[in-house]
């Protein structure tokens, strides 16, 4: 199923049959403001067994990251942070980048198995925004992309997208065009910011 939402005001009834969808194990493919994205409800055991199996990867094994609306939802999955971490994450989001943190106990044990530490992203995106809010928690994300391509350009058309998808995932929604580059990845679990992978936001905000 293709659904088309304005990206500035996403309309409210389409936002509402996109969660029941995520509440009822489905998967999505949704823009960011980087490139488009594969997510489902991080409370979904289902739904998440079934992207590791449409990615070909294990639960333990994968790079997921948690989509959140802003970062209330901080506490509630990761351990507590550094005021240095912090204010770069002020700096940074909302915006095309991806936090990796240290885990606590309230990550779903399907996906932290022997993992410490979890991915954070807060898209500039009012789709994703209203998505997560009108849901109450984190989406499970991670990146569509083409495993041949070599290089770092991902799918950026949602009708593309959705000829390619619509028989593996339950929604594709069209949010317009998507970018070509992922996030930025900034490995925040240790003493020192790291930087995992330079992507569209700029490193600017470790200065």
């Amino acid at each position: 199923m293709l659904i088309h939402i304005n990206d500035k005001q996403p309309q409210s009834q389409a936002i509402q049959d996109i969660v029941k969808c995520l509440k009822n194990d489905g998967v999505i493919i949704y823009p960011t403001d980087s490139v488009y994205a594969i997510g489902c409800d991080i409370t979904r055991q289902k739904a998440v067994e079934k992207i590791c199996r449409l990615k070909n990867i294990k639960p333990e094994k994968a790079n997921f990251s948690f989509v959140c609306s802003d970062l209330s939802h901080l506490s509630e999955y990761t351990k507590p942070i550094s005021n240095v971490v912090f204010r770069v994450m002020k700096r940074a989001l909302p915006g095309p980048y991806t936090f990796i943190l240290e885990a606590n106990h309230n990550v779903p044990k399907l996906l932290k198995q022997s993992k410490k530490t979890v991915g954070i992203r807060v898209p500039d995106n009012e789709i994703c925004k209203a998505i997560v809010e009108a849901l109450g928690n984190p989406i499970l994300s991670t990146s569509l992309h083409n495993n041949s391509d070599d290089v770092m350009e991902y799918f950026s058309d949602p009708e593309t997208i959705h000829q390619q998808y619509e028989e593996i995932v339950d929604m594709v929604i069209d949010g317009g065009h998507g970018n070509i580059y992922p996030s930025t990845v900034l490995d925040c679990s240790g003493d020192d910011v790291t930087v995992i992978r330079e992507g569209l936001g700029s490193l600017d905000v470790l200065n």
